[in-house]
């Protein structure tokens, strides 16, 4: 096959969604006989270790080079001559840090196929001056891709970008074994960091509103983040003390087989791997219905979707799906079902390599050389 040299570049504080698609795509890359690396960047966070270490184990080679600010000029320079030492043929990256100093370099670098994904919804976008300077920094680009074509409109509606510039590349996901029964009990499981994007708060105020139809409904939260404490806070005086459980850093899995309902109650979401996890797994999902997460789950068929910040709305739902046990095992199924049949690992490695064998010959260069 390809002996293609491919070097990825991501900033990583610990392993989310970005990271855990990395840890899918990069490893089947190589199998498929791309010469894949992976430069990190990085600000000496134990995550950002797990990362490395984890591809390595992978067979992807790392490098590694520490920024000690967002816009680091002696970062910058070690990036530089990490790209110009590997001299790669597509030089592909990740969020923004990695954007920002990897596509500069690349292009100093002369490196003949710059690529970017976009992940994810983020506040800074609204900035005007991130806006420009992130407009600027993409017409180095060749391949742009988004993770959904949510997060391409949101990109153009946000910053500007020209939302048919975007290839879409969804996630994908490698199957586990079959699921074990969601219990009948009306558990609800929440996972994603404690931030304001998640919608934490908007599931709080529905939780409130649930359990006043729905006593037995329970829900548990896994994850951190710096709403932490305001969290149980605003739990607390909302009465949810011994109805919702905060379990802090959690495996998703682990949350996820102990429900029967999963919420991505998120007010902005690139993607949605927690909505495609939980299908795997055969759970029922209520997600908003913003970024990605209408490509995921079929509203009616593998969950409900509902406006975002909505309380009400996604009060109803859970009432309405968790105490319906049949309902969530006929939704689990087709969950299950779509994600093995819609969202296949293979389907995204083979998307993502037909886009740099496109971009390659784009510049009379050949894919195999």
């Amino acid at each position: 096959m390809s002996g293609t040299v491919v070097l990825h570049v991501a900033k990583a504080s610990g392993i989310s969604g970005s990271e855990a698609h990395l840890l899918l795509l990069l490893p089947q890359l190589r199998e498929r006989g791309w010469d894949v690396r992976f430069l990190l960047l990085h600000e000496d966070e134990p995550g950002a270790w797990e990362l490395a270490a984890r591809l390595d184990g992978a067979g992807v080679p790392v490098q590694r080079v520490r920024l000690s600010r967002a816009a680091d000029p002696l970062a910058f320079g070690r990036v530089l001559r990490v790209v110009r030492r590997q001299r790669p043929a597509i030089l592909h990256t990740h969020l923004v840090h990695a954007d920002f100093h990897g596509l500069l370099a690349g292009r100093l670098a002369r490196v003949p196929v710059l690529a970017s994904t976009k992940h994810g919804f983020n506040p800074f976008r609204a900035s005007r001056a991130f806006a420009a300077a992130d407009r600027v920094v993409g017409r180095l680009v060749d391949l742009h891709i988004a993770i959904s074509g949510g997060l391409a409109r949101y990109l153009a509606d946000t910053e500007g970008f020209a939302e048919q510039s975007f290839e879409v590349v969804h996630y994908g996901i490698v199957p586990g074994p079959e699921p074990s029964p969601p219990p009948d009990a009306p558990r609800v499981a929440v996972v994603g960091r404690l931030i304001p994007i998640k919608g934490h708060h908007v599931l709080l105020e529905a939780a409130a509103a649930a359990v006043r139809e729905l006593p037995g409904l329970e829900v548990e939260i896994a994850g951190a983040g710096p709403l932490d404490t305001e969290l149980r806070e605003r739990a607390t005086a909302l009465g949810l003390d011994g109805k919702v459980r905060f379990l802090g850093h959690t495996p998703a899995a682990e949350v996820i087989e102990r429900a029967a309902v999963v919420a991505v109650p998120s007010l902005g979401e690139g993607f949605g791997m927690v909505a495609l996890e939980a299908m795997e797994r055969g759970r029922a999902v209520v997600a908003s219905d913003v970024g990605g997460l209408p490509e995921i789950v079929a509203d009616g068929t593998t969950g409900v979707l509902v406006p975002a910040g909505d309380a009400a709305a996604l009060a109803a739902a859970l009432v309405d799906l968790a105490g319906n046990a049949e309902r969530v095992r006929a939704f689990g199924e087709g969950g299950r079902a779509r994600a093995l049949d819609a969202f296949p690992q293979d389907r995204c490695t083979g998307r993502t390599e037909e886009l740099y064998e496109a971009a390659l010959r784009r510049k009379g260069l050949s894919p195999r050389s």
